[in-house]
């Protein structure tokens, strides 16, 4: 009992104690002890089944993300109230205090020292792209007819957990085919913005404007130069006349713009017809490696890249958009669609 004191009036109380197994409790005459017998009958209070949990930290074991219907609006990663809060905060302390100059990117201008990693994601996700089809010669992909399922494997797995078209009549059960790369990576694709702080795509130009991966538009926004998809470099900071007003700087002062040779060297990917398999067992290692290295490495710099240059996406549907606002083009197609 450690430090805690018993006190028992009688020897004859301790007696009565022990003869009392078959009462429910006892409760000494000082109030000082309460003991509580054991009952006869097994209580369910007290055998209650306990489920045996197994806990790993490792990130490879982590659950898969929550599956959202079309229904219901995919959570913001910081809760709308803490931005709001913070706001306020950030309201507050600037309050009375001279306004500092607007930083690149919000003024127009590419941030200089994001030039390099912007090339680096660029060439990473070529890299990837290219080291895929060849490890897709010698390992098997499947991939399912009607849903995002992959099962890297000789043989599609049985589970019934198919949510494509008329998955109940099939009973959940998945119809797999020979995967490529786009199934393994899924493409996400944005409107390519040739002035970053135009004016919104509206619905009607959704068609007249061509659509590219996500990342390549982030990574042409962040100062890649692709001949093929061309973009307002402004060399001036705009002049902000309201929130969402502003004018370009004059910029006949300046010489003419030399057209400078990339920083780095762009890769292209290598056509289909063209790809050569790991010939023995210790390339396909070596490229397995390669190939898992550069998807850390364009992730890594992805996220770098999204702290200066937003990126925008639907609460209902997978469509992104890079750039300070989303578009209005209405293709989602979900409930309740830009509400």
């Amino acid at each position: 009992m450690g430090s805690s004191m018993l006190s028992y009036h009688s020897r004859a109380d301790f007696l009565k104690l022990n003869s009392l197994t078959s009462l429910s409790s006892f409760q000494h005459r000082n109030g000082k002890l309460k003991l509580q017998s054991k009952p006869m009958a097994p209580s369910r209070k007290l055998h209650q089944p306990c489920a045996l949990v197994i806990r790993c930290d490792h990130p490879q074991n982590a659950d898969l993300p929550r599956y959202y219907s079309k229904k219901e609006k995919k959570p913001f990663p910081v809760p709308i109230v803490e931005l709001r809060r913070a706001a306020r905060e950030r309201f507050k302390k600037s309050r009375g205090q001279p306004k500092k100059p607007v930083p690149p990117p919000k003024n127009g201008l590419i941030v200089k020292s994001l030039v390099p990693l912007a090339y680096d994601v660029f060439n990473e996700r070529i890299t990837l792209i290219n080291n895929l089809k060849k490890l897709l010669k010698v390992v098997k992909v499947h991939a399912c007819r009607y849903c995002n399922e992959i099962h890297v494997g000789p043989i599609g797995h049985p589970f019934k957990s198919c949510r494509g078209h008329r998955a109940s009549i099939r009973k959940g059960l998945h119809e797999w085919t020979y995967a490529t790369v786009e199934d393994v990576l899924v493409p996400v694709d944005s409107y390519h913005l040739y002035d970053r702080l135009g004016k919104r795509i509206r619905h009607d130009e959704r068609f007249s404007i061509p659509r590219l991966p996500a990342v390549v538009e982030l990574c042409i926004q962040a100062g890649v130069e692709v001949p093929e998809f061309p973009t307002k470099r402004r060399r001036k900071p705009i002049i902000r006349i309201g929130k969402s007003e502003f004018v370009d700087a004059d910029e006949s002062e300046l010489p003419d713009p030399v057209p400078e040779p990339p920083l780095k060297p762009i890769l292209t990917e290598i056509p289909d017809t063209e790809i050569v398999a790991p010939r023995d067992q210790e390339e396909k290692i070596q490229l397995a490696e390669e190939t898992l290295e550069a998807w850390e490495q364009m992730r890594r710099g992805a996220k770098k890249l999204m702290r200066m240059y937003p990126v925008r996406v639907c609460g209902y549907c997978p469509e992104v958009h890079v750039g300070p606002s989303g578009h209005k083009a209405q293709n989602c197609g979900a409930h309740k669609h830009q509400q």
